[in-house]
């Protein structure tokens, strides 16, 4: 778009009014009280107005009424009617020029040869500043579509090249088609701003780009990094993240430097980046203990949660620099000169500090260079204090889960037994899969897996609880179907049990269980499920087959009406219990994996140390498992 001069011809026409789409009007210029005699107080807000004239010589007043209607992106119509001219420069003009006369934005009116018939002044001063060659040809395409179609363009981004700086800038374009009363175009009108000049934008942008890139896993070490990596992108040129020890917790206990008392706070470094190769991420590597010296600004910072600018960092500006020998000579090899220092903090607890340097960037860190620094470090403190919760909590599950689980399990003199159990490796963190052998009377054997619904302390807690809840039934010599009967049952008088407050809590949780007894005598086992997968029965030959069980619903529902069934196992077989963890993916469903599963079993003489690990091998490795895995294998003695 070639913007010629604005064209300065014309009758002049100042009566104008301004009536929205439901008649009422909006506008009243003072030229249209002068005219017909009515002052803007008793028009605007009213319809179908019809002033009475109250002129020193009252007298008809022809008029010549033209519309142009304004249209917006949301179809919002309201008419502009100027009175005695139909002159699109000035119906226009002299309705938006007392609306906009302070604004910032370039505002350009052109008719449909894209002519410009007005202009404000933040327009003239894009004109000689920027607006040129390949920029106006975009412009002119726009308001030339607009024109065609009659639908906006809203925020269009226009790139073009300014003679006061090298790097590329872009303008934001919007064109909206004006129009006259029978719909017809009669011209654009277009808004325009430099978007590389609106730091409100700038920001917005980073910290949108912050919220994806930051906190894209629940790991500690693995967010300090990504917030380290960012800050070299967004603003610095090197960056550290060092967490207190109760974010990351280590086996071994800090020791402190010789000589400091008890008071000295320490960190462990949890994520760095640089923009330079020689620049080292060191002094400390990730996972080490950071020291430093009493009152100096990581100090200040950890004790009062507020962040620490030092625009001009040096040797003989910054007097921490002398209980600070290593951090000195780092600063002087490698010609650090701003840096800011931003506590880490959620919920009312500081977590670390995030320190940013500049080192080639020339510039002094700002205000607002603090200002979104700190919305960059709010975004990963609530990250990072997620990612805490979650380890703190599956550390506890996986305690919990290892000290309910049995820790060694006995077939007797009628089977020989192992097991695998894998926890869950995706967020949704441990579950409640367990596994069991009971010894029974005269010889038998009651193998069980089951799988309690949901994740974390409170479904590793319910395991435990059933587990005992199974083994004190098992001891009664009940069958598997009444077994599971009396489990359904006394889950559901342990949740009445509970108030409803606490509905949530253990037991409140139900779950899927398999129970079989193999009687060595006779070398039959009895089966029952509880919306359990079927187990794997894998004959001395090889041959593997699931039996086809009565399906029964899970314990805990109350609803519980179990059958069982009987199969032959001869010396030899071998019989596979599992949880549905090892055969069910969110890409995959459980049919799929049980047929992978009959696949993947060995031949049944194998050591079963051996087999279990075939099995895990072939059936998780490869994929990050979303649930517990949990396998039993039993294998029938000779005679």
């Amino acid at each position: 778009m070639a913007v010629p001069p604005s064209r300065e011809s014309g009758p002049e026409v100042r009566a104008l009014t301004v009536v929205d789409a439901e008649g009422i009007v909006t506008g009243w210029t003072r030229a249209a009280e002068e005219l017909l005699g009515s002052h803007a107080a008793h028009v605007l807000g009213h319809p179908d107005h019809r002033p009475e004239p109250h002129h020193r010589d009252p007298h008809p007043v022809a008029l010549r009424l033209d519309g142009h209607r304004l249209r917006t992106a949301a179809e919002h119509a309201s008419w502009v009617l100027p009175l005695g001219s139909t002159a699109l420069r000035d119906s226009v003009a002299s309705i938006l020029e007392p609306l906009i006369r302070h604004s910032s934005m370039a505002m350009w009116v052109c008719d449909t040869a894209l002519r410009c018939v007005w202009r404000n002044e933040p327009a003239r001063g894009m004109e000689q500043r920027v607006l040129r060659g390949v920029a106006c040809a975009d412009i002119a395409r726009l308001q030339r579509r607009v024109l065609r179609d009659g639908t906006p363009v809203i925020d269009a981004g226009v790139h073009l090249s300014s003679p006061d700086t090298v790097v590329d800038r872009t303008l934001s374009a919007s064109v909206f088609r004006v129009e006259n009363v029978h719909g017809e175009p009669v011209g654009v009108y277009t808004l325009a701003i430099d978007a590389c000049r609106s730091r409100t934008g700038e920001r917005l942008a980073l910290v949108a780009e912050a919220g994806a890139r930051i906190g894209t896993t629940l790991d500690v070490m693995r967010t300090a990094r990504e917030l380290a990596e960012f800050g070299v992108s967004a603003i610095a040129d090197y960056v550290t993240v060092d967490l207190v020890e109760s974010v990351l917790p280590s086996d071994e206990p800090l020791e402190r430097l010789a000589g400091t008392g008890p008071g000295i706070p320490v960190f462990r470094r949890a994520g760095s980046a640089s923009s330079r190769p020689d620049i080292p991420l060191l002094l400390w590597k990730p996972g080490e203990v950071v020291f430093v010296p009493p009152d100096s600004p990581w100090t200040k910072v950890l004790a009062t949660g507020r962040s620490h600018v030092e625009a001009t960092m040096g040797l003989d500006t910054s007097d921490w620099f002398d209980r600070d020998p290593m951090r000195a000579a780092f600063t002087r090899r490698y010609g650090l000169h701003s840096m800011m220092i931003v506590p880490i903090r959620a919920r009312g607890e500081t977590l670390g500090v995030t320190a940013f340097v500049r080192a080639d960037n020339p510039e002094p860190f700002t205000q607002d260079d603090l200002c979104l620094a700190e919305q960059f470090v709010a975004q990963a403190a609530l990250c990072l204090d997620n990612a805490r919760r979650y380890t703190r909590e599956r550390t506890a599950a996986l305690a919990l889960q290892r000290n309910l689980l049995p820790r060694r399990l006995s077939g007797g003199d009628a089977l020989e037994v192992a097991h695998r159990y894998l926890p869950s490796g995706v967020h949704g963190g441990v579950g409640g899969d367990w596994y069991d052998a009971i010894p029974l009377d005269d010889g038998r054997i009651a193998l069980v897996v089951g799988d309690v619904t949901g994740h974390g302390v409170d479904a590793a807690a319910t395991m435990g609880s059933l587990r005992t809840a199974v083994r004190t039934l098992a001891f009664m010599n009940l069958s598997p179907a009444d077994l599971l009967a009396r489990l359904d049952d006394v889950i559901m008088r342990m949740n009445e049990e509970d108030s409803p407050a606490d509905c949530e809590s253990l037991i409140g949780m139900g779950a899927t269980c398999l129970y079989a007894v193999y009687d060595p005598t006779t070398r039959r086992c009895v089966l029952a499920t509880a919306g359990h997968p079927p187990p794997a029965l894998v004959a001395p030959g090889g041959a593997v087959a699931f039996p086809e069980l009565p399906a029964g619903t899970p314990v805990g529902l109350g609803t519980g009406a179990y059958e069982q069934v009987t199969v032959d196992l001869a010396p030899g077989s071998l019989i596979a219990l599992y949880t549905d963890g090892l055969v069910e993916t969110r890409h995959a469903d459980i049919d799929e994996g049980i047929a992978r599963l009959g696949a993947a079993l060995p031949d049944p003489a194998l050591p079963l140390e051996s087999i279990c690990g075939i099995v895990m091998d072939a059936m998780v490795t490869g994929r990050a498992h979303e649930d517990d895995v949990a396998l039993l294998v039993a294998r029938t003695r000779p005679s």
